[in-house]
Parts: structure tokens; sequence; C-alpha cells
């Protein structure tokens, strides 16, 4: 195993080479490369185990991270101004190392970001909800990971890592590692899971859910017997796991 860094801003983790995507990395995630060969690298993601493939060139030397993008997204400029040539977009999640450091911009490896986007690496969010929220409105995206599109899973992901919660990439996975079942007639709190058949949604309050949803093609609030209903009646079933955390 080679360990290496992501240096794209989000990649796509597909499932063989020229594969569909799976799962997405951000900027900074690291892997382990187990083989590369035809053009393409077989690797498993740090974060979370996830297996996958990807271009070599979405990869480079690993770097210490010091910092993390703690807003939706930021922009990555040249300079530490914020009128100069924006380099790249990241998305909440994505890691950068420092460089140096003044009251306004980060410089790091990658270029200079603006210090209200980042917190320390080591910094945890204390509500897994109120981050899920920061993407609110953000596109619904098969496989997705970041600010610019993501799925249920994704979502539930990026909260809890946000919040130092180790967190399994896809929703099956996430229904049998996370929290603790509760009986079927348990009054839901903020902060407890709801697991369909494929699909998993957070608790924003006893009567709202908060979730990545094809039916909305976003991330979006929805009333909870709207959407028990809605889920049921489009062929997903009842809940199949209600957990807390």
């Amino acid at each position: 195993m080679t360990a290496r860094r992501v240096i794209a801003p989000v990649v796509d983790l597909l499932r063989h080479p020229d594969g569909p995507r799976d799962r997405q990395l951000l900027f900074g995630d690291t892997v382990q490369v187990s083989e590369e060969r035809d053009g393409w690298c077989r690797l498993i993601a740090d974060k979370d185990g996830y297996p996958g493939w990807v271009r070599p060139d979405a990869l480079g030397p690993v770097r210490r991270a010091t910092h993390w993008v703690s807003a939706p997204a930021t922009h990555v400029y040249e300079r530490p101004d914020m009128k100069s040539p924006d380099r790249m977009s990241l998305s909440f999640g994505s890691r950068l190392s420092a460089i140096s450091e003044t009251g306004t911009f980060v410089e790091t490896d990658a270029g200079f970001v603006p210090r209200p986007h980042v917190v320390e690496q080591g910094t945890v969010l204390p509500d897994p909800v109120a981050a899920a929220a920061l993407f609110l409105g953000t596109p619904y995206l098969w496989g997705g990971n970041s600010r610019f599109g993501l799925d249920c899973s994704g979502l539930v992901q990026a909260a809890l890592l946000a919040c130092g919660i180790p967190c399994p990439g896809d929703s099956g996975d996430q229904e049998r590692a996370l929290g603790s079942a509760l009986a079927p007639d348990t009054p839901p709190r903020r902060g407890d899971l709801m697991f369909w058949k494929g699909h998993v949604a957070w608790v924003a309050d006893a009567g709202t859910l908060l979730h990545a949803n094809a039916h909305h093609m976003a991330v979006q609030y929805e009333p909870l017997t709207e959407a028990l209903a809605r889920i049921e009646a489009q062929g997903d079933g009842p809940v199949t796991a209600h957990k807390r955390l």
C-alpha cells in the first residue's frame, strides 16, 4: 500500500476503471493505493475504508492537514486578496495544509483560503444536524459527497465526520453501524436517524426530517408525516430502523 492524498477539489470514486461512481473524495482526503495500472489507481479511502478507482493525476504526496473547510464551500485564491484570481472551489470537509496565516487568509499548499472559512484540524462541530443544514439547497447527486452535489448517505457522513464521529459511506452500512435501535413507537427527536431501504434522513425536530432526496433533487426539510407517506407510496416501504446516536 502507498499513502497518497487527493489534490483535486472533488474526485469520483469509481466501482471499476471507467465504471459508475460509487462515492466521492474531497481535497485533502488520504487514501491507500494498492495498485496502479492502465492509467488508474485502485485504492481505499482512509476516512471510511471505501474502495474504488481514480485517475492518478487526482492524487499527490501526503501532507499533514492543519485545517479543514467548515464553510459550506470556499474559494482558493492566488494571493491573499479576494479580488485575485481563484484557483479552485472547495467543499465543506476538505482538508488543507497551512504554510502561514494572517487575520484574513490562510496560505496553504493549494493557495490562499479565507480565514473565516476554515478551522484547525481536530476541531469538531457540536451538532450534526446543524452541520447537515449547511448543505440546504445542495443539488442531489447519486454517490455525491460535496457541497456541489450529494446524496442521502453523503449528507449523513459529512455531518458526522465534522462532529468527529466515524461513519461509513453507504446508507446500508450506516444503518448497521450507527447508533442504537429504538422501538417503533419511540417519539423522534433531533439528531435521530431514520432509515429506509436505500435511504437515510436526519430528524431535525419531532415533526421534521432533513435529507438529501431525489424527490426534491436537493437537500431539504420535509414534514415527517408527509415524508413517511410519500416514501412508502413511491415503493420504498416503511422505516426499517429508527436509531439514536
